[in-house]
């Protein structure tokens, strides 16, 4: 690419959604990084004000307790694909996050819309925010964050592809249980009656299942660069 030529392609937003286990966030943060995007990871900011709900002793089965307390955290997302980053109130939680205590509580919490609409608005502000263009990867970005996104992508795969890479993920865990866990945090996310899990009808559907992590990678790296292309 020539010196300069970067700087006149038109910044381009791309909503990756889809359930847990399909590589999503490998996919986004790769993606991101060959293309010189920034990226986002929806999921973590859920994960960060789930965490701050437990820590401060919010009762997560009070959906009423957990809206009154829903703007109080401070959540900041880095948008480096190469180290992306997440605190709350100024302390680093990129750790924390991804235990199972916060990891079986999240859907409960992300199911309340207070949360939603405060985390929406912030997913919505950092994106159209990111000079370059940015990859926003969740479960409700192409229908409910961001419907005009320059491209959606909806990322699938099997029961049984999910759950061997998440077990795998989870060091020692077992494929069963990590699969019966994925169908119940699926039909949580995808029943919840705020922005539930969907595929937007104008996104492109690619099923994982049968490929590797460098070739949903390139298969996305196309469609981005063709949807750049065209604009």
């Amino acid at each position: 690419m020539e010196n300069g030529a970067a700087q006149t392609v038109p910044p381009v937003i791309v909503a990756i959604d889809g359930p847990s286990g399909t590589g999503k966030s490998s996919t986004s943060k790769a993606v991101a990084a060959q293309l010189g995007l920034s990226y986002l990871d929806t999921g973590a900011q859920y994960r960060a004000i789930t965490w701050w709900m437990v820590t401060n002793g919010i009762d997560v089965d009070d959906p009423a307790a957990i809206a009154a307390a829903a703007g109080k955290p401070k959540i900041v997302s880095g948008t480096d694909p190469e180290k992306p980053t997440i605190t709350v109130d100024g302390f680093d939680v990129s750790g924390p996050i991804r235990t199972q205590e916060v990891t079986s509580q999240v859907s409960a919490v992300s199911a309340v819309p207070e949360v939603r609409a405060r985390i929406t608005e912030l997913q919505r502000s950092i994106a159209t925010g990111a000079e370059n263009g940015i990859v926003v990867e969740g479960r409700d970005i192409g229908t409910t964050v961001l419907p005009d996104a320059d491209l959606k992508i909806f990322l699938t795969a099997s029961p049984e592809a999910r759950a061997a890479r998440r077990s795998g993920e989870l060091k020692g865990a077992d494929v069963h249980s990590t699969r019966e866990a994925l169908l119940k945090r699926d039909a949580a996310d995808s029943s919840r009656k705020t922005s539930p899990l969907a595929k937007a009808g104008d996104a492109v559907e690619v099923d994982t299942t049968e490929l590797t992590l460098a070739q949903v990678i390139e298969c996305v790296v196309t469609l981005v660069e063709e949807k750049r292309a065209g604009k």
